[in-house]
């Protein structure tokens, strides 16, 4: 399971969430959960399901409860919550710090922070740093490019063609977004990110030619720095033994960090124009997210017409027999 420190996040956002250090306690303590969580119940005594595990955030709602209580009370209350090995504690809005609250914290190394954010503005961009820092990560050797808005990930055996696809793709306006190495980060439970290597960055080897630069070349349109992953190209030498896809009515999906996603197969023999079919590939993967199927339309229409014709020859056959 992947973990960042408290010191990482303090480092990493303090200052874009507006974070002022009350009690810095343990800054070592782990973060594994992207979601934080609001201790209003364990306050009042019910400590059934109290998701210690995760940042706590103590909001306009939790203060004023503290402050309907009597100082040993409101203790009683706190040491509920930092008996726990939580990771740390935020206050939001600016709140007010009560004494037994930074008191308790410093007690027990909890380190304790404030920030002036509302509470739902503040959790929602504590909890997207925190899920993206937490997210899975994979490597991938392939090619990844931008074609009419749809992430094709270009997989294959080294020298197949893949760069030089990519390369063709963005003399035709389509975007790089990494080449070689691309690493593939999941987001939630269903999205792929892809993004390039800090080294290569907009840079492509093609064999033959050497190292290039597109930026240079082809200008800052020609480059992305991040795209969603929602097709897999797998480019593969043709093969007289293979029995290919030629009506597309199975679709055979791949998954990358437990995501499936549409996997097209396309066999490569000299002369073919890959990408063209790439083209043809994007825009047919948006038909699909309108909802329009063209291997099915044709196979209906192929199946109405011969539905037509078993009627037509039955009612001659009819005929004949009066």
């Amino acid at each position: 399971m992947k973990e960042i420190t408290v010191k990482e996040m303090l480092d990493d956002r303090g200052e874009a969430l507006h974070l002022e250090v009350l009690n810095q306690g343990q800054l070592e303590r782990k973060i594994v959960i992207a979601d934080a969580n609001r201790p209003g119940l364990a306050l009042t005594g019910y400590m059934g399901y109290f998701l210690w595990e995760r940042i706590q955030i103590i909001g306009i709602t939790e203060t004023g409860y503290l402050e309907t209580l009597d100082p040993k009370a409101r203790i009683e209350a706190l040491g509920r919550i930092t008996a726990h090995q939580i990771p740390c504690i935020i206050v939001t809005k600016k709140l007010e710090i009560h004494p037994e609250l930074l008191a308790q914290a410093r007690e027990r190394g909890v380190p304790l922070f404030q920030t002036d954010m509302d509470t739902t503005d503040f959790i929602h961009k504590l909890s997207s740093y925190i899920d993206n820092r937490l997210a899975p990560v994979v490597s991938v050797h392939g090619t990844l490019v931008d074609v009419y808005g749809v992430g094709l990930l270009y997989t294959g055996d080294s020298g197949i063609g893949k760069s030089e696809c990519a390369l063709d793709l963005v003399e035709r306006g389509h975007r790089l977004v990494a080449d070689d190495v691309v690493m593939i980060k999941r987001r939630g439970s269903g999205m792929l990110i892809g993004y390039g290597n800090q080294t290569l960055q907009h840079h492509m080897e093609i064999r033959g030619v050497g190292i290039i630069d597109l930026t240079s070349m082809f200008g800052i349109r020609s480059m992305r720095m991040r795209k969603r992953v929602e097709v897999e190209v797998r480019l593969k030498r043709w093969s007289d033994d293979e029995d290919y896809e030629r009506l597309g009515l199975e679709e055979k999906p791949t998954a990358i960090l437990g995501v499936e996603i549409p996997l097209v197969t396309v066999p490569v023999v000299p002369g073919k124009n890959i990408s063209v079919i790439s083209e043809v590939i994007a825009m047919n993967h948006l038909l699909k997210l309108c909802g329009y199927r063209s291997a099915e339309e044709f196979n209906k229409r192929l199946l109405d017409s011969i539905q037509k014709k078993f009627e037509a020859a039955r009612y001659d056959e009819d005929d004949d027999v009066e």
